[in-house]
């Protein structure tokens, strides 16, 4: 497409094809502005048309990306039958299906999560794995709103950041010493539930420490 087109694009119309054009670049360059002004001559822009997208630089595009990789996962598991599935198992495929949409652009993800690693990108770092732990357990039909809702996202996102790096250096035949380590984690993290679920049924059954300290004063309680 040549410039004039492109320049008759606003900024914002521009982030996308910015974004999509970065995808070839990010491999060898990184998240950086590099690879952003890359884009930008690929689609035929300058680069202060490329600023003018992303004002704060080639993080602004990957967090554009990582927030599009959500939006996808989640209309990827809508098409799958999630609600006949045990919830071990609606979490493994989750985690598999994002993984799976990644698997020819592993370098990138690895660039990703270098760049997220730098310590004035932990915050968003941490978020966009928050927000794609809440996209999993939305999609496998929680509907929490207590301290579990926060503990099942964190316990996710700890469980998918490891299995994460584990793909990114697995070099085995369709990844299967991949599915195999998720499936080590879901197991683990399942033994973890049950012992809690089994502790609250016990601590039910305890008497009641405040009960009794009533009764003290209050005989007739």
């Amino acid at each position: 497409m040549n410039a004039r087109k492109k320049t008759d694009q606003t900024p914002e119309e521009l982030r996308g094809p910015l974004l999509e054009a970065m995808d070839q670049h990010v491999p060898f360059d990184g998240w950086t502005q590099k690879a952003l002004e890359n884009a930008a001559a690929d689609i035929g822009v300058t680069p202060e048309f490329a600023e003018l997208s992303f004002p704060r630089g080639a993080i602004e595009a990957l967090e554009m990306h990582l927030a599009h990789e959500d939006e996808e996962l989640a209309a990827k598991l809508e098409t799958l039958d999630l609600a006949s599935m045990k919830i071990r198992d609606k979490i493994t495929t989750a985690i598999r299906t994002r993984l799976e949409m990644n698997i020819h652009r592993r370098e990138a993800v690895r660039r990703g999560l270098v760049t997220l690693a730098l310590p004035q990108n932990v915050v968003l770092g941490t978020k966009a794995l928050w927000n794609t732990a809440d996209v999993m357990w939305r999609a496998a039909g929680d509907t929490s709103t207590d301290h579990n809702w926060y503990t099942k996202r964190a316990t996710l996102s700890a469980v998918f950041s490891a299995v994460l790096l584990f793909w990114l250096n697995d070099e085995s035949d369709d990844f299967s010493e991949t599915w195999a380590f998720l499936d080590r984690r879901i197991e683990d993290v399942m033994k973890i539930e049950t012992a809690k679920f089994r502790m609250r049924q016990n601590s039910a059954n305890l008497p009641s420490i405040a009960r009794f300290l009533g009764r003290l004063r209050y005989p007739g309680a």
